[in-house]
């Protein structure tokens, strides 16, 4: 029911690093998490959009069918980077997917290196757009590769990575991420992005566009 939670599994099992299928599922039970038959996730809203993207022949991402930005439609993917006291990086994506994808379809966000990496020396970044051309350009990692061989800091790192990582591609998008330091970037190059910052001792802040 929680795929977060699932990915916490299998880091701290340390045996495996990406499960799938029914092996996942076996283990997901074997340490005791809540399981939910597929159904469980299936929504009215979202059935009309499978069927109106069916009609249309046609592979969409899974907020296309809406206006944009709209509050009251928007689906999409949840993402959060974390520093913590001790210096430690962290990052966690759950996708939105993509509607009327073929069977089969793995997208960006289990992906370690292309929607999700963190690694104390540099960066966490989670992703969220277009997953196939965030798969090509291994963008999480990208980010980080540009602050650990480059030196570009987070903000020149995160910015170059849409700009010449993915736009060249057609990718849209966009990412969250916070550095060693407690830097954080979170560019995009589409119309807007759901995103918001907290700081201990801080008022949370958000952000649209």
């Amino acid at each position: 029911r929680r795929p977060g939670r699932a990915a916490r599994a299998v880091m701290e099992d340390g045996t495996h690093v990406l499960l799938a299928g029914a092996g996942a599922e076996e283990f997901c039970r074997g340490h005791g998490l809540e399981m939910v038959e597929p159904g469980f996730f299936s929504t009215e809203a979202r059935r009309r959009q499978l069927d109106s993207a069916q009609a249309g022949g046609r592979v969409s991402l899974d907020h296309d069918e809406t206006a944009p930005l709209d509050e009251r439609q928007k689906f999409g993917t949840v993402g959060a980077v974390a520093l913590d006291r001790h210096g430690h990086l962290a990052a966690l994506t759950s996708t939105g997917g993509m509607t009327n994808k073929r069977p089969g379809r793995i997208g960006d966000t289990p992906l370690i290196g292309a929607g999700t990496y963190a690694d104390d020396r540099t960066a966490a970044v989670s992703c969220t757009g277009t997953g196939e051309v965030f798969i090509r350009a291994a963008a999480a990692y990208d980010v980080c590769a540009r602050i650990a061989y480059a030196g570009l800091g987070l903000d020149a790192a995160a910015e170059a990575t849409i700009r010449d990582g993915l736009t060249p591609l057609g990718g849209q998008g966009g990412l969250i991420a916070v550095d060693a330091r407690g830097h954080v970037a979170m560019p995009f190059n589409t119309a807007g992005m759901y995103r918001g910052l907290v700081r201990a001792g801080d008022t949370p802040t958000t952000a649209i566009f």
